[in-house]
């Protein structure tokens, strides 16, 4: 063996796991057409697309293929009231072996549910998974995240799809590579990063785990071997013509706290911007007269969504807008959905809700108006905002962050993150090297299933 052939016998390289596809919807774009052929071949894939580029179609569209070519049966996860969207995507691809379980019965072969309730299912009854809006699993404890990855360990075909599959970092494609079976997260980690837990450089703390630059082409090089990139059709090789986002409009409003902030008890003698967490919440207690009346102000006579983070905001902002409802943590599964359901039919006018609650998968387009109590959290905030920001939207889009005079510092952090984040996204475009072409000769070699699957 000389030296290259000793190179090429170290690369992590994956096979196919799937089969050629049977079935492409006519009325699928034909980007989407060519995710859907190179998803079905690979048989484990997943599919990092941007929201309002189809990920409901393509979904089911891989589901079908799976019930064609298997015979069985395929299970969907969504998030809460994202089900339906499912649904009527099928209508449109004339799908009907296809329905919504709440309980775990179910006749049909193609089944949806949403992940908190996928202890109703048997996992030996399903020859595919799919995950929809996967960065969700974040928001779960590590109790249900372990569920989920456990339920489709031994279920041959596998996909996922997300629009923010790394928001903060890339040690968080971890979590999608487990769950696909490539390599689990911590020899991930192993591989391709390295430890800053004994580095005390200043600019290291805080970032334990970093990609190592001579590590860095393998682990695109791997990355791309399971999953597809894409933020507009152009990322392809595509037109971007039918693919235009309106305009954006982002206004900022602070309210001035009248309260003194009152920490490990002792009263502050005038309000400064809050630096530390505490400071933060106790800014956020202080203010929220200010801020709510301030909201409820800006989405009058609006169809327009209130986005809180605190119990007490959401129950302020009821008694302030009498033609709001609310969907609260506590509130069992159905009743949240048939709230949300009603909203995104039009039945209500202004919803007051959580980012953890309702800012993933669902589409929101006949809303161009929303009202946000920012925090620190960069995906939080994307993934809200796209919900009405998203190709298929007709108007632009206007967003009123409201804050308080003092919270100055949390407005900056999350600009800064989505700086960072927009350059993030542009390195794994860039560096991913994106290839639709199937019969890549490298990493999609045919290789036998071990047997556990």
């Amino acid at each position: 063996m000389n030296y290259q052939e000793f190179l090429e016998s170290k690369k992590h390289t994956i096979g196919n796991f799937g089969f050629d596809a049977n079935y492409i919807p006519d009325i699928a774009f034909d980007f989407q057409k060519a995710i859907i052929e190179k998803a079905v071949k690979k048989g484990r894939m997943a599919i990092f697309a941007d929201t309002g580029l189809g990920k409901t179609l393509m979904q089911v569209s891989i589901a079908q293929n799976i019930v064609n070519h298997t015979n069985g049966k395929v299970l969907i996860l969504t998030p809460l009231a994202v089900a339906f969207q499912f649904i009527l995507e099928a209508e449109k691809l004339g799908i009907t072996d296809i329905e919504y379980s709440k309980d775990g019965k179910h006749t049909k072969r193609i089944v949806i549910c949403n992940y908190e309730r996928l202890h109703y299912f048997d996992k030996t009854e399903f020859q595919g998974v799919i995950l929809d809006e996967s960065s969700i699993l974040k928001n779960f404890n590590g109790k249900i995240k372990w569920k989920i990855t456990s339920f489709a360990r031994k279920i041959p075909y596998r996909f996922l799809s997300t629009a923010t599959p790394a928001p903060n970092d890339y040690i968080e494609f971890g979590t999608s590579s487990e769950f696909l079976g490539y390599m689990p997260y911590m020899d991930m980690l192993t591989k391709f990063f390295g430890n800053n837990e004994n580095n005390v450089r200043p600019q290291d703390i805080g970032t334990k785990w970093y990609l190592k630059p001579h590590a860095k082409a393998s682990f695109f090089a791997w990355l791309n071997q399971w999953s597809i990139f894409i933020k507009k059709p152009s990322d392809l090789g595509f037109s971007d013509e039918r693919y235009k986002l309106p305009k954006l409009i982002e206004d900022v409003t602070y309210v001035r706290n009248e309260k003194n902030w009152i920490i490990n008890g002792q009263t502050s003698l005038f309000n400064g911007i809050a630096k530390t967490m505490t400071e933060v919440r106790e800014e956020q207690k202080g203010s929220i007269q200010q801020r709510c009346e301030k909201a409820v102000e800006l989405a009058s006579n609006k169809t327009s969504v209130y986005w809180c983070n605190f119990n007490d905001e959401g129950t302020l902002l009821n008694e302030l807008d009498k033609d709001a409802v609310e969907v609260s943590g506590g509130m069992n599964l159905d009743r949240k959905e048939d709230i949300l359901l009603d909203f995104a039919k039009g039945n209500i006018q202004r919803l007051i809700t959580k980012p953890k609650i309702a800012s993933f998968g669902l589409n929101w387009q006949h809303c161009n108006h929303s009202v946000v109590f920012p925090t620190w959290s960069y995906e939080q905030y994307y993934q809200l905002v796209r919900r009405f920001w998203r190709f298929g939207q007709k108007s632009d889009v206007h967003v009123d962050l409201v804050l308080s005079d003092g919270q100055k510092r949390v407005l900056d952090t999350l600009l800064y993150k989505t700086q960072k984040a927009k350059e993030f996204n542009e390195m794994i475009l860039k560096d991913s090297k994106i290839s639709i072409d199937l019969d890549n000769k490298q990493f999609n070699k045919q290789i036998v299933k071990p047997k556990f699957l």
